[in-house]
């Protein structure tokens, strides 16, 4: 049977799991899927062909909508594509645009709805709209399996997230390639989520939280972003095995962190800063790989009692920034060592010692910074200094007496080998997978 232009055809094809519901096969006339949604019963699949099909799209009852490649739902260019407003639903293997270009009222591809449950939004492309997808308010989300690729006629500080979060309790996002646009994935005020195997690229930041607790990150690829992954004004979170490449100014950046970890992460040939922490406490950060950057670990803003225990800091322009008065200690027992409670040290590339009783620790302690370093912080100017020979003998006399030293970061135990810093590979396994332009 076949489908006259400007009309619905709707076939039965049997019945689903859910008592009552069928299989419908949607036509090709131009409000067919709208007409569809709106005459078919809760628990209802919606099979749509390779087709245009008009958008915007209201879905206020259980329904599954399920794509081909070439199923292609597209807005007028004014508001939300297809706007969920009810419990159960699910929108897989759709091309999904055309949205509007308004942030203030968040034009989205797909917008699911606050006090909406249990939607999934999995392997849809969705291209070139403002907001990928909006997950206001909706609880026990799953976000799997999508490419999203954002607008490019857009400035920057114009341009929408891939997946926006507000509020959304028990939300998973899990194997979504996420490229252009302001924020790869943003999250804010919400708690209780999972972050796993997400691809994102050229993006301002790839991974933005700020008041979002008790959420999981791992697994993650940053590449070639302004900032890799980026926690504010949160506490308890976890964020294991992520890779951040060649991200331009930060791959992992700490404001106001407390009570959380950062565990087998890896930063690498980064730009200003590998890992940054301002106003953090009580965090464990143990076993990360940090190289290639203008500064391994800069430390600031009155952070105090993290544990940084097992990181291998490789190749930095400058291992260490820290302007303090005080001594802050940077080894500690790892996770695994806690009934021991045997400290160990960090790998660092630019410490030169002996290890004579062959433990792995390196038998001086490591001082990556001196008085020198401090001024120049504070007074940039007196750079223009730093051959002169008396600063160097300020250097060398420090170095031999350290106590002469200010306070600062010191490394009592220092690792002799990156090897081992970890007991778990990093996320270096982790690859980007191909992302569709919008002309794909």
């Amino acid at each position: 049977m076949t489908s006259a232009p400007g009309f619905l055809v709707a076939i039965l094809l049997g019945c689903t799991g859910v008592a009552g519901a069928a299989e419908i096969v949607v036509g090709n006339g131009p409000y067919a899927l709208r007409t569809t949604i709106e005459t078919a019963a809760p628990g209802d699949i919606l099979r749509l062909g390779n087709a245009r099909y008009d958008g915007p799209i209201v879905i206020d009852k259980p329904l599954m909508l399920i794509g081909n490649r070439d199923s292609q739902v597209v807005g007028p260019g004014e508001g939300t594509v297809i706007s969920v407003r009810a419990d159960d639903v699910t929108l897989k293997g759709l091309y999904i645009t055309g949205s509007g270009r308004r942030l203030d009222r968040l034009d989205s591809g797909v917008a699911l709805a606050k006090g909406t449950r249990r939607a999934r939004v999995e392997g849809n492309r969705i291209v070139m709209n403002l907001i990928g997808i909006d997950v206001q308010g909706a609880i026990d989300v799953t976000v799997s399996g999508n490419t999203i690729v954002g607008r490019t006629d857009l400035h920057r500080a114009e341009m929408g997230s891939g997946i926006y979060v507000w509020n959304a309790p028990g939300l998973l996002v899990e194997h979504n390639d996420i490229r252009r646009g302001r924020d790869g994935i943003f999250v804010t005020t919400s708690m209780r989520a999972h972050y796993r195997f997400n691809r994102m690229q050229e993006l301002r930041f790839a991974f933005h939280s700020m008041y979002a607790n008790d959420i999981v990150l791992e697994h993650n690829v940053s590449r070639g972003n302004v900032l890799g992954f980026a926690f504010m004004f949160s506490r308890n979170v976890t964020a294991t095995d992520n890779l951040s490449e060649g991200d331009a100014t930060h791959g992992l950046f700490l404001n106001s962190v407390n009570d959380s970890r950062l565990i087998h992460n890896e930063v690498r040939d980064g730009g200003e800063k590998c890992l940054f922490v301002y106003s953090a406490t009580r965090n464990r950060i143990e076993g990360n790989r940090l190289e290639g950057c203008g500064i391994g670990i800069h430390l600031t803003g009155g952070s105090a009692e993290n544990v940084l225990t097992g990181n291998a800091v490789i190749g930095n322009r400058t291992q260490v920034k820290y302007v303090g008065t005080r001594w802050l200690e940077w080894s500690g027992v790892p996770e695994e060592a806690a009934k021991t409670k045997v400290p160990i040290g960090n790998f660092w590339s630019d410490h030169v010692a002996f290890d004579i009783d062959g433990d792995g620790m390196a038998d001086s302690p490591y001082r990556p910074n001196d008085t020198v370093d401090v001024l120049t912080w504070s007074q940039p100017m007196t750079r223009l200094l730093l051959g002169a020979p008396a600063v160097q003998l300020i250097r060398w006399a420090q170095s031999r007496f350290p106590g002469l030293l200010p306070g600062g970061v010191i490394d009592s135990h220092p690792l002799m080998s990156p090897e081992g810093t970890g007991p778990r590979p990093l996320a270096t396994s982790v690859t980007v997978g191909f992302i569709p332009t919008e002309e794909n």
